[in-house]
Order: structure tokens, then sequence, then C-alpha cells
């Protein structure tokens, strides 16, 4: 596996600097049970407004249930499925648009998601995987070939699995996948007391 750390401003978290979203997955290695666990625990452990949990993650591993992993990839854009065909495990993010404890709107879950999303992604780095959270897919197909109840957003498809040795790359990913990473600067985006400030 090769690294692709961030070049930061100022010295981060080494977890955050290393996770990033490649697109070379060893397709003959499949991610193993107590590793996909551990992923699962740790999106279950992230935080939400009230502790509630606004998620549903809908599991295609390819070595336990191909059919259901040919689904979720099928969902894809043609653009992410060119690249995701190689990845074990293929997970549905789902928001939960509505509180379980009163049924009002819960206006904050599909940021409640996204943070249960980045927790699993960041647990999959730390045991030596690379996760690819995706827009790239048909959220209605998914919503109809998964049965997922309304009131439940699509959110996002994360392709989890081991990266291929860099020798290995595909010749039409080698660009994309060893150019250095880049981010706007910390201006663009972050403000002290007052928008554009």
């Amino acid at each position: 596996m090769f690294e692709k750390k961030a070049i930061t401003d100022v010295p981060i978290n080494d977890l955050l600097a290393r996770r990033w979203s490649g697109v070379s997955y060893d397709r003959e290695r499949p991610v193993e049970a107590e590793k996909l666990s551990a992923c699962i625990e740790a999106a279950r452990w992230s935080l939400s407004c009230y502790g509630a949990q606004p998620w549903n993650f809908i599991i295609c591993d390819r070595s336990r249930d191909e059919a259901t992993w040919q689904t979720a990839l099928e969902c894809l854009a043609e653009g992410n499925r060119v690249w995701a065909q190689n990845a074990p495990v293929l997970i549905l993010a789902v928001a939960v648009e509505r509180f379980k404890y009163n049924g009002e709107p819960n206006r904050w879950a599909q940021y409640d998601t996204g943070a249960a999303g980045i927790s699993l992604c960041l647990q999959a780095t730390e045991l030596g995987m690379m996760a690819h959270q995706m827009g790239g897919f048909d959220a209605d197909k998914s919503g109809q070939v998964f049965a997922i109840p309304e009131e439940h957003t699509p959110m996002a498809m994360i392709a989890i699995g081991y990266q291929t040795a860099r020798e290995d790359v595909p010749e039409q990913h080698r660009q994309r996948e060893f150019a250095p990473r880049q981010r706007d600067p910390v201006n663009e985006h972050f403000f002290f007391g007052k928008w554009g400030g």
C-alpha cells in the first residue's frame, strides 16, 4: 500500500492526514469480518443530535453476498462503477429524516449521517484499508432496489477495501492516484467572526 498524506499548513493528526479517497482497489483481497465490524462500530459511536443516530447503512460485501454487492454496484454512476467494481465492500449510507423519539423532522440527520460516514472511513484507514465516499450514484434506484422506507434519504455509497500495490495501479488511474492532494487555501472557507472575515 502506498500513502498519499495531505501536505498541511500546520501539523494535524496522522490518521486524518493519511485518509484519502483512492480508486485502485485490490479485487482479490476481501475485507476481514472483524475489520468490517470495527468500521461499523466506529460509525455506530459517531456524534449525533440528541444521540438520535439518524442513519442506516446497508452493507454489501462481495465475499458474503455477491448478488447484493452487484445490486449496489449497478446503482453507481458509470464513472464510479469503472473503479468501484474492484472494491470488495460497498456500503450505502442512508439518513433517517425524522427523530425516532417524537416523529418530528430532524434537520441535522444528513449532517449526522455524514459524520458517521467519516467515522467509518477513518476506522478503515486506521486498519490499513482505503475508503471512498461517492455522491455519484442513483439515489432513487438504490431506494427501490434496497426497499428503503419513505423519509429515509440515500446519501452516499462508500467503497471499502485494500489498495493495490503502487506498481499494480491500472494505467487509466495512475494520474489520479499519484497526483498530489490539493485543497483550497484556508481563508477561502474559514472565517473569523463574520462571513468573509
